[in-house]
């Protein structure tokens, strides 16, 4: 089978740093599926693995984590699917990526593929999707009202909670905006720098963004917000630290998904404030007896969109699977060049 891969961990302008190659193609058993790859998008963890794991002695290393495409076999455990299901998911950090015409990956982390979706469209979502909605209603624990209509009424005062969410425009914060906006009565307050940005929250529900390279903090106070119930940090984390705490109501719920290289938590204790880590993988990593939740939450999403209620967050489709292309996409993630998801989608010939 076609494959994408590396063996050492080089620089992306570099044309070895992802190759074409050819794999054989694998088997499955027990709780396995084995998924024709249809098409796939490219995320941050994509290329922070690629320049820090080594590859295997004398082997090529396959990454990539989103992928959306169609069930072609199935383990002697498997319930929730069957041969021809479409299907889309994030994987297993642990195991070998979908960057290949065909990947292994365990059905309770994978969910039935909107049927109003391309598999472009699709591949775009269920990394991010499960980091948002396990951030926001597992993590921090939003408030669920399944409706943001009439957010100033009085009767809804017990759910009249805001949210900054810093990073905004990124994939994660593409579809968590829209959960926040879709599944809760939240006052959704984004940030963004460049125009396009800007106009792209706005189109997805946010109802303020304001400019992170300002201070968090003034920034709010000019659209009239003086402290929010809850942060969700998704880049720069440790740039926004200290703003972040001024900007938090006391008991205010803070969380993240980036690697500052430390936080001093000290600073938390005054305001009361808890901190929430997000990590998707955690699940699949230790075989939690939750793990069937990622399938669950990915169809509930997928039910949202088809219903017309939340969108894909694709921004950017660069074509074929190929290293070529795929160097492209990392290289627009390393130099911040993306807003929405990077896919590509469809094998060469």
């Amino acid at each position: 089978m076609k494959a994408i891969g590396y063996q050492g961990n080089l620089a992306i302008d570099n044309e070895q740093a992802l190759q074409d190659i050819t794999l054989d193609k694998p088997t499955v058993s027990g709780h396995d599926i084995l998924v024709e790859v249809k098409a796939i998008s490219v995320n941050p963890v994509d290329y922070k693995i690629r320049q820090s794991r080594p590859a295997p002695e004398g082997e090529y290393a396959v990454i990539g984590w989103d992928a959306a495409g169609i069930v072609t076999a199935v383990g002697d455990e498997v319930s929730l699917f069957s041969v021809g299901d479409k299907v889309y998911y994030a994987g297993d950090l642990t195991r070998s990526g979908s960057n290949a015409e065909y990947q292994i990956v365990d059905e309770r982390i994978v969910g039935h593929m909107p049927s109003s979706l391309s598999f472009a469209e699709a591949a775009a979502l269920p990394l991010t999707t499960i980091t948002a909605w396990e951030m926001l209603f597992e993590r921090l624990q939003v408030p669920v009202t399944h409706s943001s209509a009439d957010k100033n009424s009085s009767n809804e005062s017990d759910n009249d909670v805001s949210v900054l969410v810093i990073g905004a425009a990124g994939g994660v914060g593409s579809i968590l905006t829209q959960l926040l906006k879709t599944r809760t009565s939240a006052t959704i307050i984004g940030t963004a720098s460049r125009d396009e940005s800007v106009q792209w929250l706005k189109n997805l529900g946010a109802d303020h963004v304001i400019n992170h390279h300002n201070p968090l903090f003034d920034e709010l106070q000019k659209i009239g917000v003086s402290e929010v119930d809850y942060v969700v940090s998704l880049n720069n984390t440790d740039e926004h630290y200290e703003e972040i705490i001024k900007c938090l109501k006391p008991q205010g719920k803070f969380g993240l998904i980036d690697d500052p290289k430390s936080l001093d938590a000290n600073i938390l204790k005054t305001k009361c404030l808890s901190l929430h880590w997000e990590f998707m993988f955690t699940r699949s990593m230790f075989h939690t007896s939750d793990m069937l939740e990622q399938h669950h939450l990915l169809n509930a999403v997928a039910k949202l969109i088809d219903a017309g209620k939340i969108k894909t967050t694709i921004a950017h489709n660069l074509g074929t699977i190929t290293a070529e292309h795929l160097r492209t996409a990392h290289q627009m993630l390393e130099n911040q060049q993306a807003h929405g998801k990077i896919v590509l989608e469809g094998w060469p010939a």
